[in-house]
Formats: structure tokens, C-alpha cells, sequence
């Protein structure tokens, strides 16, 4: 998995709440006994000329700018992938005090696949919102900021999460961080392991 530190793209505007996880990838679509193939199926039963996502101007678009509570519904994994194998390697969401950006479980499921989640306030998201499909806008997880054509905002993100992503690690990765304590305590277990 590739580190993610800075991103300048183009952003896609789905400013829409509670977008759970069947209508990023519907169900159906789950018997694949792959990870790829998941990006043409974003959105299925949602997409066409009028979806938000189909508009010419958020063709190419890198950042997936969302509503409030992104993510939610069931824990499949394989709406991460979707939405990274339709082209997008960060999605910024809207954080409100009744509503998170996204749902717990799609934030641990990105931060193992190396998609960047970021959460802003009603106020920087709005402007962002504001710049519209296909306008600019890069993201700096170091400094913690987003920036657009005359603005900017800082966000907040757990370390843990923010190192795995720097680094590029998934949870295997971050387990062998510490193979060299994992092989001693194996040398120095006295548990009885049946063979």
C-alpha cells in the first residue's frame, strides 16, 4: 500500500447525508471473489446523467467531497474499495455536532486501505462544497490541512491513523513493526501449542 501525505486534485461534490455503504456498493455485488472490479460498480443503482458523480465535471475527480454520517450501514470493506477503484484516494465529509463525517466502522475499514478521511466543520465544508464539482483542491495530512482557490481549513485525525497512512501500512504491516518482540515472546513462551 502506497503512503498518502499530499494530494492536489480535482474534487467530485456528493454533498448528500447518510450515504451507507449498499448504496456505495450494493449488496449483490458482494459474491465477487476478488478486490478488484469494485470501481465500475460505485454507485450502481444510484448512477446517471443526473447523479452528482456522472456530471462531466467531476470526471477525473480525486477527492469525493460528502454529506454528514458517510459510510454508514453495514461494515463491508468492499466500499472502500469501490470508492478507491473508482479513482478517488480521499473523501472529505461534512462534521456537524448532531453528526460525525463518517461511520466508525467504514473510518476503521479506509484507514486499513489506505484511503484518506478527512472530517470538516459546517462552515470550511460549505465553502468547500461551494467551489463546486471539478474546482481544486489539495489535501496536506503532515499539516493537517485542506486548501481551495481562497481558503483553507485544518482538520483533525487520530496519530495512529494519520501515521498508518503516511507510512502505507496495513494492519499486517503494522503488526510486523514489532516482529522482532513478537519472534521473542514466541521463543520465550512456555505455553503448550498442540502440534
Amino acid at each position: 500500500m502506497s503512503g498518502f501525505t499530499t494530494l492536489t486534485g480535482k474534487i467530485a461534490v456528493l454533498n448528500q447525508d447518510d450515504v451507507d455503504t449498499d448504496r456505495i456498493i450494493p449488496a449483490r455485488f458482494l459474491s465477487m471473489v476478488t478486490k478488484s472490479g469494485y470501481g465500475e460498480l460505485a454507485f450502481k443503482d444510484v448512477r446517471g446523467p443526473d447523479f452528482p458523480l456522472d456530471r462531466p465535471e467531476a470526471s477525473g475527480a480525486e477527492i469525493l467531497v460528502v454529506g454528514t454520517n458517510f459510510g454508514c450501514g453495514s461494515s463491508r470493506e468492499h466500499a472502500v474499495w469501490a470508492i478507491q477503484q473508482a479513482g478517488y484516494k480521499a473523501v472529505v465529509a461534512n462534521k456537524t455536532a448532531e453528526s460525525p463525517g463518517f461511520s466508525d466502522i467504514f473510518r476503521s475499514n479506509a484507514g486499513n486501505c489506505g484511503l484518506a478521511l478527512i472530517e470538516l466543520g459546517e462552515d470550511d465544508h460549505s465553502k468547500l462544497v461551494a467551489q463546486g464539482s471539478g474546482a481544486i483542491a489539495s489535501i496536506d495530512l503532515p499539516k493537517q490541512t485542506v486548501s481551495w482557490p481562497g481558503g483553507n481549513a485544518s482538520f483533525e485525525i487520530a496519530p495512529a491513523t494519520k501515521s498508518q497512512l503516511i507510512e502505507g501500512l496495513d494492519l499486517i504491516g503494522i503488526t510486523l513493526r514489532h516482529k522482532d518482540e513478537i519472534d521473542a515472546f514466541e521463543r520465550a513462551s512456555k505455553a503448550y501449542v498442540p502440534k
